[in-house]
């Protein structure tokens, strides 16, 4: 069960469930919310982000990426502590588990009415489902040819808080696109973060993320980009959205990110950014409820 535990890498559920918090947080403050809706996301969400995180142990194995090395915290099937066999079996049941909990999520969206919107967001949880697992595994895995970022600012970013909000109204403004942005900038950031401290075992595999194509010097700007975008879009939105003074609460947390970036900017060797990174995806978690909740 450690093992297990271990493999599903459950630090990475804060920034998982930051866009889908925010997403049911704004739809709270617009109304409707459906309480069957908030449960729906999250545990899709958990069953998503665990499916990917099974799925890149996995595939950075078989691929063979994983090796002495790697960085970052132990992987199970390369330290033989689960067997590959074993982990396919599970990357098979927890997408089982995402397609059941997604489908539930979208007929309580819809009320169980069947209409082209519905069919629309089936898809589109395919589409997540397939993001969660090709990442590194498969022919082509798109991790490993830099689109990473996009993908995690789509899903964990635009889909996410997009895609819950209108399950729970059934409605979606423009201006939306902002604080969705937001998330998935600080998401992409914490994928870059982590392709930092990576760079020199990433580069050895033949792993090309972005951070590897653009080379460390112009990824530690890249990064400073997505964490000041972000803010930029959940100020333009509050501005947009103003009614009182405290909807500017999480400002509070700019001096952890000014803090934050000045580490990355001064951390030496890349490897010594690892504990930044669950840092990072707690603040994520953080200025996103405090934006929503107010």
């Amino acid at each position: 069960m450690k093992n297990w535990i271990h493999a599903a890498r459950l630090r990475t559920l804060p920034l998982a469930f930051s866009s889908t918090l925010l997403g049911s947080l704004l739809a709270w403050h617009d109304k409707p919310f459906k309480t069957s809706v908030f449960i729906l996301a999250l545990l899709t969400t958990l069953f998503l982000q665990i499916l990917s995180n099974l799925a890149n142990d996995y595939g950075d194995y078989v691929n063979g990426k994983d090796n002495e090395n790697r960085v970052g915290p132990k992987r199970a099937v390369q330290s033989g502590a689960i067997s590959p066999k074993s982990m396919l079996i599970a990357i098979f049941v927890f997408s089982v588990y995402s397609l059941v909990s997604g489908i539930l999520l979208i007929a309580y969206g819809f009320n169980f009415r069947i209409s082209t919107g519905g069919v629309l967001f089936f898809l589109l949880g395919l589409a997540a489902l397939a993001a969660a697992i090709n990442y590194t595994v498969g022919k082509n895995p798109y991790g490993y040819m830099g689109f990473g970022d996009l993908f995690v600012y789509i899903f964990f970013g635009l889909t996410g808080v997009l895609g819950t909000y209108y399950l729970h109204t059934n409605t979606l403004g423009w201006q939306m696109i902002l604080p969705a942005s937001a998330v998935g900038l600080l998401s992409t950031a914490v994928l870059n973060l982590n392709n930092m401290r990576d760079i020199k075992g990433d580069e050895l595999s033949g792993k090309r993320t972005l951070v590897v194509i653009m080379g460390s010097s112009k990824a530690h700007y890249y990064h400073l980009m997505l964490i000041m975008g972000s803010f930029l879009c959940f100020i333009a939105y509050r501005w947009l959205n103003y009614e009182s003074p405290l909807q500017w609460l999480f400002l509070i947390t700019l001096p952890f990110f000014a803090m934050h970036l000045y580490k990355v900017f001064t951390t030496s060797p890349p490897a010594a950014l690892d504990p930044q990174l669950k840092l990072l995806a707690i603040a994520t978690f953080v200025v996103s409820v405090l934006f929503g909740l107010f």
